[in-house]
């Protein structure tokens, strides 16, 4: 199924317009979403979405509440200790971004025991009681290394931007990036830096690697860094390399004003943020009995050069190129898996 072509953000008031079928009452059902980091765009607009689609849901009686709860610091036991507070409050279900694929297991099982649906989504947990909404993080990486085979044929030095230490999606979108350059050794990877999925985390480190390193053709990224990087070649004599960008508001401006004055090729690549209210409207539908299995994918959400001027239209300022799902979407999703 293309979620690509759903609307992006900015129309998600539509998400409760069509009819919402159930097979038992949730409305007294409540949900809780457990996040373990904030401090990017892209986690914002993931929790915006969160509210976006819940917030309706709410007031329509689908659920009695869809309340969203972010730990203060990416640690897997601070996360734990959030999950198992979500257990005692008595909730329904809890949707999980985890710090940990396997560090938060002892407490989705806690969950299960006591009858709590869990679903993770981004960051997905490996516990069998839950529910995963996964996207191939490794194909990202990997597609990433394809494009620029496809534009660099004769190969180059590379920067790699990583995400947050430690955290999975980092760990598959790297490992995606190196299997590519093994399957395109023109390229090699001349250095590594950690941007955090932030524009000015990124800028800081770039500009710190960038005297030690040799010419750079191309920089494969994680979201959230493209724009920094730019920040920090513009301010040197290097000549600006292929930046594959993150699909964030600012990385996607200075894309078309690149390609404006001198044509600037490159292509952009992220999850959607609004892939939390799928695992919401998943959550609702195993708590209404819908037979759900547990394993289910989404595309990431790509932006190439031939339609950069739409997806950049339809992206927030300060945001990111999305996509939030309705009860009918989730439905679709359901239905493909089985």
């Amino acid at each position: 199924m293309k979620r690509q072509s759903l609307l992006l953000a900015g129309a998600a008031g539509l998400c409760l317009a069509m009819p919402l079928s159930a097979q038992a009452d949730t409305s007294d059902k409540s949900i809780a979403l457990s996040n373990n980091y904030a401090g990017n765009s892209w986690r914002q607009a993931m929790l915006t979405s969160w509210e976006t689609v819940t917030g309706p849901a709410v007031e329509n009686g689908i659920v009695a509440a869809a309340d969203a709860f972010t730990t203060a610091e990416n640690q897997v036991t601070e996360q734990a200790a959030q999950i198992q507070n979500l257990i005692l409050q008595g909730y329904d279900a809890i949707v999980i971004n985890a710090a940990s694929p396997t560090g938060l297991n002892g407490a989705v099982r806690e969950a299960c025991d006591a009858g709590i649906v869990v679903v993770s989504f981004d960051g997905v947990v490996t516990e069998p009681c839950a529910w995963r909404i996964a996207v191939d993080f490794h194909q990202m990486g990997s597609d990433q290394i394809a494009y620029l085979a496809e534009r660099l044929p004769d190969g180059g030095n590379l920067l790699e931007i990583r995400g947050l230490a430690g955290v999975f999606v980092d760990d598959e979108i790297s490992a995606g990036i190196h299997a590519g350059v093994e399957e395109h050794p023109q390229f090699e990877i001349a250095g590594s830096v950690h941007g955090d999925w932030a524009q000015d985390v990124s800028q800081r480190a770039v500009a710190g690697i960038l005297p030690s390193l040799p010419e750079i053709v191309g920089v494969v990224t994680q979201g959230g860094d493209g724009y920094g990087a730019a920040q920090a070649f513009a301010a040197t004599d290097r000549e600006m390399p292929i930046i594959v960008m993150g699909n964030r508001h600012d990385e996607l401006t200075w894309w078309k004003e690149q390609k404006d004055a001198n044509g600037y090729e490159t292509m952009s690549v992220s999850i959607a943020p609004g892939v939390s209210t799928l695992a919401f409207w998943v959550a609702q539908q195993v708590l209404d009995g819908a037979e759900v299995p547990k394993d289910l994918t989404v595309p990431f959400l790509r932006i190439d050069q031939d339609n950069l001027e739409e997806n950049l239209a339809n992206t927030q300022e300060g945001g990111v190129a999305n996509v939030e799902y309705t009860l009918e979407d989730a439905q679709d999703v359901i239905a493909e898996a089985q």
